[in-house]
C-alpha cells in the first residue's frame, strides 16, 4: 500500500505501514457534556482511515475509551446533584446516539477507566517498585527524571510543558512534587468522591494511568497509531509514552496521529465561553451527511474556522451528489475514483477527494452512457462514509 499519513513524533508525513491487523487506539470522551464539534471532526478524521484501511485489506481492531472517572466528570457530577456514573451513563448514550446519526464506526471495544482500576493499582504499584514513582502525601507521581525521553512526541521545552500543564488543570506548583512535571498516578480521593483501596493507599486514579491501562489491555504493550486531538499531545499523551514504556521496555506506540482543533467563528470553542457547537442541534436542522462532507471540506490536521456557511456548502454538496447519483450512466469514472482514493492515501486530504468526487458528480450530471460512473459514485460515497443511496433528510436518519 501507499497511504502516507502525518507522523507528530517524526513531524513529518511519512509512509504508514501497518500489519495485516491493525491495532488503532483513539482517545474517546469523558462523558460529562454533549458531543460538540470538535468531537466530531476528530472522530470522523479515524472513521475515515479505518473505512481506507479495510478497503486496502486490513482488519482494524479499533478501541475508543471512556474516561468516566477523572477531575473533568466529577465535579460537574457534584455541581448537577447526580452520581458520577449516573452522569456518564447519560452523555455516553448521547454521544453514541450522535456518533450512530453521522455514520461513524462503532469502536470494536470501549473499555471504561472504572473497569479497569485493578490493572491501573496493578501498574501504579509496578512503578512504585521499579523507581519510575514516588509516594508522597497519599500521592503517587511519576518521577518524569527517569524517563530521559519525556518532551520527544510534543518537542517541547521544558518551559513549554510547565506552562501547558499549568494551562490544562496540572499543578505543577505542588510543593509535594520533586519536579514541576512529575504528575500524578494515584490521588487521595475527597470525601464525596469514588474511591479504591489499593496498597499504597484509598483514593483514584490520575487520568494518564488510565489510558495506559486500557490501552496495554486491549492491544498488548505496543499500538500500530494511536489517535486523538492535537491538546492530548501534552501532557496526556506524553505521559502515556512515559509510563507505559517504563513499564514494558517496548515501544508504545508506532505511528502518532493527532487531528487540530476546530474553533466557532473566530474563537476557540469552549465550555467557557458558550460557543460550543453541538452536534445534536445541528442534527434537528441538517442531514448528518451535510455535517460530514462540511467537515470533510477542511483538513484533519489544519485547525479551522466553523460557520453557518460551511453547513450549506456540505449540504448543497449532499444535493449534487444525490442528484448525480439519482442518473443511471455517466462518463467513465476510473479517473475520478484513482482521485478520491490517491488524496485519501496522501494524509487524509479530504478536501481534495470532495473536489474529486465533486467533479464526478458534475460530469454525470453533464451525461454519459457508462453504467459504472453511478455505481463508483456511490462506492466512493460509502468510503467517506456518505450513504448516497438514501434520500435527504433534516434530521437523523
Amino acid at each position: 500500500m501507499s497511504m502516507r499519513l502525518y507522523d507528530t513524533a517524526r513531524r513529518a508525513v511519512v509512509p504508514f505501514e501497518p500489519p495485516p491487523t491493525v491495532r488503532m487506539y483513539v482517545c474517546g470522551i469523558t462523558p460529562y457534556d454533549s458531543t460538540h464539534l470538535g468531537h466530531a471532526a476528530t472522530y470522523l478524521t479515524y472513521d475515515l482511515l479505518i473505512r481506507r484501511l479495510e478497503e486496502l485489506g486490513h482488519e482494524v481492531h479499533y478501541v475508543r475509551n471512556v474516561t468516566d472517572v477523572d477531575d473533568s466528570i466529577l465535579p460537574k457530577a457534584r455541581e448537577l446533584g447526580v452520581p458520577y456514573l449516573e452522569l456518564a451513563e447519560a452523555e455516553m448514550a448521547r454521544f453514541h446516539s450522535d456518533m450512530d446519526a453521522l455514520e461513524m464506526r462503532a469502536p470494536d471495544a470501549e473499555p471504561r477507566a472504572t473497569e479497569s482500576i485493578d490493572l491501573i493499582i496493578e501498574l501504579v504499584g509496578q512503578l512504585l517498585e521499579s523507581g519510575n514513582a514516588y509516594l508522597t502525601h497519599g500521592t503517587a507521581y511519576f518521577d518524569v527524571s527517569s524517563f530521559p525521553r519525556y518532551g520527544e512526541l510534543s518537542h517541547y521545552s521544558d518551559e513549554q510543558m510547565v506552562r501547558l500543564a499549568r494551562a490544562r488543570g496540572g499543578n505543577p506548583d505542588d510543593p509535594h512534587r520533586r519536579q514541576p512535571l512529575d504528575f500524578v498516578l494515584w490521588q487521595p480521593s475527597l470525601p464525596d468522591e469514588p474511591a479504591w483501596r489499593a496498597p499504597f493507599g484509598v483514593g483514584r486514579p490520575g487520568w494518564h494511568i488510565e489510558c495506559s491501562a486500557m490501552a496495554m489491555h486491549e492491544h498488548g504493550p505496543t499500538i500500530d497509531l494511536h489517535g486523538g486531538g492535537t491538546d492530548l499531545i501534552f501532557p496526556h499523551h506524553e505521559s502515556e509514552i512515559a509510563q507505559s514504556e517504563s513499564l514494558t521496555n517496548k515501544p508504545f506506540v508506532t505511528h502518532w496521529l493527532h487531528s487540530a482543533m476546530v474553533n466557532y467563528e473566530g474563537e476557540k470553542m469552549s465550555k467557557s465561553l458558550g460557543n460550543l457547537v453541538f452536534v445534536d442541534e445541528l442534527l434537528k436542522h441538517a442531514d448528518p451527511r451535510a455535517i460530514r462532507l462540511a467537515l470533510m471540506r477542511h483538513h484533519y490536521r489544519h485547525g479551522f474556522e466553523w460557520y453557518q456557511t460551511d453547513l450549506e456548502e456540505g449540504t448543497a454538496l449532499l444535493h449534487r451528489l444525490l442528484a448525480a447519483a439519482a442518473l443511471p450512466t455517466g462518463p467513465d469514472p476510473r479517473a475520478y475514483a484513482q482521485r478520491v482514493r490517491d488524496a485519501i492515501d496522501d494524509d487524509l486530504d479530504t478536501p481534495r477527494a470532495l473536489d474529486a468526487l465533486d467533479d464526478l458528480a458534475s460530469a454525470i450530471l453533464s451525461g454519459g452512457d457508462d453504467p459504472d460512473a453511478h455505481t463508483m459514485l456511490c462506492e466512493l460515497g460509502r468510503l467517506l462514509g456518505v450513504n448516497l443511496e438514501r434520500p435527504i433528510s433534516t434530521g437523523p436518519a
